[in-house]
């Protein structure tokens, strides 16, 4: 309150105690004064809360302008990954359409596999497609590319079915799968940004141990599909760890696996 407004409201307060002699009692003075003094800084202190308020108004104003920036931004995000699980799901429909209905493999070979998937719990076979698969952590620890001892014997022992005469021109299509965990952990997001470079990856760890068993590398292709193709639900330990997984398609050898520059996928 500025001087002058103060002087008014001790002047009013004066008067109002002054008789029709124009005078008043000292105490009658006192009281005046000391209630245009509390009146002055009740005011001065809503002033200060009335400011503060204003402030506080304008910094939620700033931060729901900043919220809704970033949910924009999280929905568009989510638009975008939408629009590529969408364009994924038509490739891997594609590869496995262009897959034989039934397994091109002979009984014998198909045998050698399944004695393979009964004696690791593991490891897969299904001789009605001719598709192999490694479920669980056999083949890599949490966040890790790396080919596990136990898993590296159970490649070896694939490599050598199929380098067998009756399997020795056929390829193979590896393709890694991981649940939706995130990749969180520091050391494991350095090399693996996202699970689509960690499917990727273990699809490729793969396939070098296969070729270090003597499996020829242009017989092989990889792929990485990263959380997007789930075989249970990941609500749960046990449905996550049926996700983390690696596939292998064995197909003819008149099949094409991908374009090479000259002719379309068939």
């Amino acid at each position: 309150m500025s001087q002058d407004i103060r002087k008014l409201c001790l002047i009013f307060s004066l008067f109002s105690f002054v008789g029709c002699h124009g005078y008043a009692p000292a105490w009658q003075v006192r009281q005046a004064q000391l209630r245009t003094y509390e009146m002055y800084h009740a005011r001065q202190h809503l002033a200060t809360e009335l400011a503060g308020a204003q402030q506080s108004l304008g910094q939620m104003a700033m931060e729901k302008q900043q919220l809704e920036q970033s949910l924009a931004a999280a929905n568009q995000r989510i638009d975008n990954l939408a629009m590529e699980r969408s364009r994924l799901q038509e490739q891997y429909t594609t590869l496995l359409t262009n897959l034989p209905e039934e397994s091109p493999l002979s009984g014998a070979a198909s045998r050698r596999l399944q004695e393979l998937a009964e004696r690791y719990s593991e490891f897969e076979f299904d001789p009605a497609t001719g598709i192999s698969r490694f479920t669980g952590d056999l083949l890599f620890a949490t966040g890790s590319d790396q080919v596990q001892s136990g898993g590296s014997k159970v490649l070896n022992e694939f490599a050598a079915i199929m380098n067998s005469s009756d399997t020795r021109d056929f390829n193979i299509v590896v393709v890694g799968h991981t649940d939706d965990q995130p990749v969180s952990k520091p050391s494991t997001r350095s090399r693996h940004e996202t699970n689509w470079e960690l499917s990727a990856h273990r699809a490729t760890a793969v396939v070098k141990t296969l070729a270090k068993s003597g499996l020829s590398e242009p017989r092989m292709s990889i792929a990485g599909y990263s959380m997007y193709q789930p075989t249970a639900p990941n609500s749960d330990e046990s449905g996550r760890q049926q996700n983390r997984r690696v596939e292998i398609f064995i197909v003819a050898p008149d099949t094409s696996i991908a374009s090479n520059g000259s002719s379309p996928m068939k």
